[in-house]
């Protein structure tokens, strides 16, 4: 071989090679492009959750398809606000009864599903909020059942405005780490303060398939509106400490199953359209949804505090 075409390989041989490297570097190029630009994750503001969880005085009215979430707990509320049936061979417990004029559209969700809303013997909430319990009046009045309510909230339940001026329900005081119990269920009430002064988380447990689930259901830790002080004068207020309470209260918690007050905070809608389509396992069991959903709401109270820490002089 001459030297001019030994000279002329050589190169060709380099220029391969060139392209087989350049080859082999362009993904890890575009990995290390993607990571530096790929957006943040979303920080939630607390009236961005107010507004997830709210949505339209529409969705609040209107009922949702009432279902079977897991075990033996079912879905009578709207598309907004969550109300939770659960049944015994002894009778059955509602959560939260939302609005007045929802009660007529829970019963019918009710017997849709089967069950007698007459058989509802325990009448249980999340909040002293209008939106969850303005309605307990009348399911007292049409069920007879025995309303129980978180001691912190009794005062601001009774006080409660009722469109059709039925009096508030006498309420049986709970306390936390309270049980109640009804046939074969155990309900336990904890205290989970903030969003109202007796805000009540549940928890229980229920049998699907022959496995136990431990189900929470979310009072609320939503703050209404990101002007809510949180901080000032240099340290939490009264009502920041009072969050500070709720969620600690709250990270002893855990539970394979997440529920909340307004359906947004468990992924109804989403969670719904699989089971629906025939999904399997039940979309409703979801080991990660608590700890996703109180990350959440946990991180919108502190960015609330670091915007006020940061807007309030020091003392």
């Amino acid at each position: 071989m001459s030297k001019h075409t030994a000279s002329v390989a050589l190169a060709v041989v380099l220029w391969f090679a060139s392209m087989l490297l350049a080859q082999s570097a362009r993904p890890t190029q575009e990995l290390i492009r993607d990571a530096t630009t790929q957006a943040s994750p979303r920080v939630w503001t607390a009236e961005d959750l107010f507004r997830r969880n709210i949505q339209t005085p529409a969705q609040q009215r209107t009922p949702f398809t009432p279902h079977k979430i897991v075990g033996n707990i079912y879905y009578v509320g709207t598309e907004a606000l969550s109300s939770f049936l659960i049944t015994t061979p002894q009778g059955h417990i509602l959560i939260d009864s939302t609005y007045e004029g929802n009660v007529p559209g829970i019963k019918d969700s009710v017997e849709k599903l089967g069950f007698k809303f007459s058989d509802i013997k325990i009448l249980l909430g999340s909040h002293a909020h209008g939106d969850h319990q303005e309605g307990d009046a009348m399911v007292v009045e049409m069920t007879g059942a025995k309303a129980m309510a978180m001691a912190e909230d009794i005062a601001a339940l009774s006080s409660m405005r009722t469109p059709s001026g039925k009096a508030r329900p006498n309420y049986q005081p709970l306390h936390d780490q309270e049980q109640v119990k009804l046939g074969d269920m155990t309900l336990v009430a904890h205290l989970t303060p903030g969003h109202t002064h007796g805000c009540t988380t549940w928890t229980l447990q229920v049998i699907e398939d022959g496995k136990t689930h431990d189900v929470v259901i979310i009072g609320s830790m939503g703050i209404n509106s990101n002007s809510v002080r949180m901080w000032q004068n240099g340290a939490l207020t009264s009502l920041g400490e009072e969050y500070a309470r709720g969620f600690k209260a709250m990270h002893e918690l855990h539970g394979d199953v997440v529920l909340g007050s307004h359906p947004a905070m468990h992924g109804m809608q989403e969670k719904y359209a699989r089971l629906k389509a025939g999904g399997t396992p039940n979309p409703y069991i979801d080991p990660t949804g608590y700890q996703t959903e109180l990350d959440l709401e946990e991180g919108a109270y502190k960015l609330l505090i670091q915007t006020q820490q940061k807007e309030s002089p020091q003392p």
